[in-house]
């Protein structure tokens, strides 16, 4: 059931509060339901049953796989130091094959015999970010960071919807804190609230109308498109998915501020790095924090000399690319990401990079960015040849007949000169000054809260007239 669909806004979500706080103050009139933790397991019920509409195999596979992350838990916990090293390296193996049987066989498959595999495997929803979560879970237990925790703990870390599909991924020993809250004040209710309106904007007003033609331009490709059509479609889906990634972020961390949890931003304007070492401190901070915690640092670091830490930081790249898809566009992509990061770690002590005005920094970071995304978006090798000749005005067919005005109507051009100052101009302190500002006079709070009232109407319209347009990040 995705988040901006009308059942889950209108139906799912309001049962789902109902419930939460009803237990709530069924405990404060009788202590003793406290203790139950009924909150929990309701909480934990809700999100089964969110996920069980992708699927009802999935669901009963999501509830097995917690079972066996939990038992996998108690196993490193209960042992001593080589049993606990043993149970974590067993464990962790067994949540990889499971990610490697769905999620990269047919490919490996394909690659070593040239033939398609014969069974189709689906894979469940989520399935890379549940199996980041269940290895946060099993190395935080064996580095003593967190606790084990309950079945019920493990269930709900794993199961949560606001961010089962999609993250942001928390790590279990943030997660583990959180087990034993209270229920949100009025204020940070509001704000959740205000957060799950403006994601929905960032995905339904920009995300989607740009999605839209990105598609559009990409299927009309093979029949030959101008080069402006070109770079413009590729600047295009530059916005799409950071306003689609940052917009269900956004929603989920709202969605988890409903419920008492706190989860730390998954984005920081990246639009605005300086260098690509930058852009992934910015840029899905939850996935850069995951792979320094339990890749990077394990691999040793920068505690090992120059040379292995050039080679930890092409290794961390290189499997962001290949957690991201079975496929080479997503190798290359993870490949161009590590080599920028690997170049930039050997200058960045040099005098004259010291010396480089920074906006030109950030104009090549942002000019890397942009042609890292093609192989990203584009399924195959074929076709992002296809799409860089289209670049450089080799166009697939002599005769254009569909050019840039064609594709970019007064209208897109418009929400592109928005999504780009929102990218950026946000960030600015004076900007940030006036917000804090707004929520500390009465008057600029309630102007505030009717501009977001009335987004929120838009986004309801945008929900109810158009057709549905999944999550990017769905798919990982």
């Amino acid at each position: 059931m995705p988040v901006t669909h009308v059942v889950f806004i209108f139906v799912f979500l309001p049962c789902c509060l109902a419930g939460y706080y009803g237990i709530e103050a069924a405990a404060r009139k009788w202590k003793g339901i406290e203790r139950l933790r009924l909150k929990d397991i309701f909480l934990c019920m809700a999100s089964i049953g969110f996920y069980a509409c992708a699927g009802i195999r999935d669901a009963f596979f999501l509830m097995g796989y917690a079972a066996v992350v939990y038992l996998a838990g108690r196993l490193i916990a209960d042992r001593q130091e080589r049993g606990r090293r043993f149970w974590l390296t067993a464990s962790v193996f067994v949540v990889l094959a499971a990610l490697f049987v769905y999620k990269y066989a047919g490919f490996v498959y394909r690659v070593f015999t040239g033939r398609a595999l014969g069974v189709s495997i689906g894979a469940p929803l989520g399935i890379s970010f549940i199996t980041f979560s269940a290895i946060s879970c099993l190395a935080d237990i064996y580095r003593k960071d967190a606790p084990a925790g309950s079945f019920l703990d493990v269930a709900l870390y794993l199961t949560f919807f606001p961010k089962v599909s999609s993250g942001p991924i928390q790590l279990w020993k943030d997660f583990k804190g959180q087990i034993i809250r209270k229920v949100p004040d009025s204020e940070w209710v509001i704000r959740s609230i205000n957060r799950i309106i403006i994601g929905m904007a960032k995905k339904l007003i920009l995300a989607d109308t740009f999605g839209s033609v990105v598609a559009d331009i990409q299927s009309n490709v093979p029949f030959g498109i101008d080069g402006p059509t070109a770079w413009g479609g590729a600047l295009l889906y530059m916005l799409q998915i950071y306003y689609d990634f940052a917009g269900y972020s956004d929603i989920a961390i709202g969605l988890a501020g409903l419920f008492g949890i706190r989860v730390a931003d998954n984005f920081n304007f990246p639009y605005l790095s300086r260098s690509i070492t930058e852009f992934w401190r910015r840029w899905h901070i939850s996935l850069g924090t995951w792979f320094r915690e339990y890749v990077y640092i394990p691999l040793g670091g920068n505690r090992k000399g120059t040379a292995k830490t050039l080679r930890n930081l092409f290794l961390v790249f290189l499997l962001t690319g290949i957690w991201h898809g079975a496929g080479w566009n997503y190798i290359l992509w993870g490949v161009l990401n590590g080599v920028c990061v690997v170049a930039e770690r050997c200058i960045r002590d040099k005098a004259w990079y010291k010396k480089t005005p920074g906006w030109l920094k950030w104009a090549v970071t942002m000019f890397l960015v942009y042609v890292s995304w093609i192989p990203f978006r584009l399924g195959s090798l074929g076709e992002i040849r296809q799409y860089v000749s289209a670049m450089l005005g080799r166009a697939a067919s002599a005769q254009i007949d569909l050019s840039f005005a064609y594709f970019f109507e007064y209208k897109i051009l418009v929400l592109m000169v928005i999504a780009a100052a929102g990218a950026t101009v946000l960030s600015w302190g004076k900007l940030k000054h006036l917000e804090e500002k707004a929520e500390q006079t009465p008057v600029l709070l309630v102007i505030q809260e009717i501009l977001i009232l009335v987004l929120g109407a838009v986004d309801v319209m945008c929900i109810v007239n158009s057709t549905y347009s999944p999550f990017l990040y769905f798919q990982y």
